[in-house]
């Protein structure tokens, strides 16, 4: 299996995106079903893999270009009219394909509640498993609008899979405030966050797994920098706060998958599909480098 050059993460070449020699899987999941406020996150996906034919392969951080570990693309998945309770049908089989293969999914969304079906495939072969989610919002709601798969109960569902620690959170419920407060859930709120960074080694001390998926929300930074998601809050995460934990995080954990989601492009913004593409990009290479 190959990509084609000018549709694959990065634009790589075929000796680069090819399947059989990747060690990374960009897997496209442009699902939108569940959103409640602005729409367009079924065209996140190609937007990031548009724009990412922009970054710079070499990562003067790493002083390497990460992208030689091989990244491949697949088609994106088929998922228009696929209900809610349809969904871990939807995506998890092909997860399960990448992981069999031996190989780490990057999965682009789409709407949040691709990732509960991603946490189920990843947990199946990796059980003893912490999901971490950069996220504005707790994203606890036990159902929204009636639907228990809604973008609105992603980590309510992740939770009924496994553990999970989040970061970035500033919205939430009082309903959700309550249930983090009775079961002294770890979540690491935003307007705390701002005291400096001995959050991150709390955050990390919270991970009591050594085997770590991420899910990253773009609403988890600062709306300033990515306005161009379905609900943007303000007083939010910057660029080195995202990306200096995911490094501290792939330093000292197995990290076994990531997605990025949320992202819903506006015309003439370019800058957020940017960032989500380079974001994308510093996964792989904090991944490349924790590799053995």
């Amino acid at each position: 299996m190959s990509s084609d050059t000018f549709s694959n993460f990065l634009g790589l070449p075929p000796e680069l995106s090819d399947y059989s020699r990747a060690r990374v899987v960009c897997l496209p999941a442009p699902y939108e079903a569940t959103v409640s406020y602005c729409g367009g996150t079924a065209d996140g996906p190609s937007a990031i893999i548009t724009a990412s034919a922009q970054v710079e392969l070499y990562d003067e951080e790493l002083e390497c270009e990460p992208c030689d570990v091989g990244v491949a693309t697949l088609p994106a998945l088929e998922l228009a009219g696929v209900r809610p309770d349809q969904i871990i049908k939807a995506i998890a089989p092909a997860v399960e394909r990448i992981l069999k293969d031996g190989k780490l999914p990057l999965v682009l969304g789409g709407e949040h509640s691709i990732t509960p079906a991603v946490v189920t495939a990843v947990h199946a072969r990796h059980p003893n498993l912490t999901v971490l989610q950069f996220d504005a919002h707790a994203d606890l709601r036990q159902e929204y609008e009636g639907e228990r798969m809604s973008h609105a109960s992603a980590l309510a569902r992740v939770r009924d899979i496994c553990s999970a620690v989040q970061v970035g959170i500033r919205n939430l419920s009082k309903e959700e405030a309550a249930w983090v407060e009775r079961e002294r859930l770890p979540i690491f709120y935003a307007h705390k966050m701002r005291e400096g960074n001995s959050w991150m080694r709390h955050a990390l001390e919270a991970v009591k797994t050594e085997e770590v998926y991420i899910t990253i929300d773009v609403d988890a930074f600062d709306s300033s920098l990515m306005p161009a998601t379905g609900t943007p809050e303000p007083g939010g995460m910057g660029w080195y706060d995202v990306t200096d934990f995911i490094k501290l995080v792939t330093e000292k954990k197995k990290v076994v998958g990531f997605d990025i989601v949320e992202l819903s492009p506006k015309p003439g913004l370019h800058a957020c599909d940017f960032l989500a593409a380079k974001l994308a990009y510093k996964c792989i290479g904090y991944w490349s480098r924790s590799m053995p």
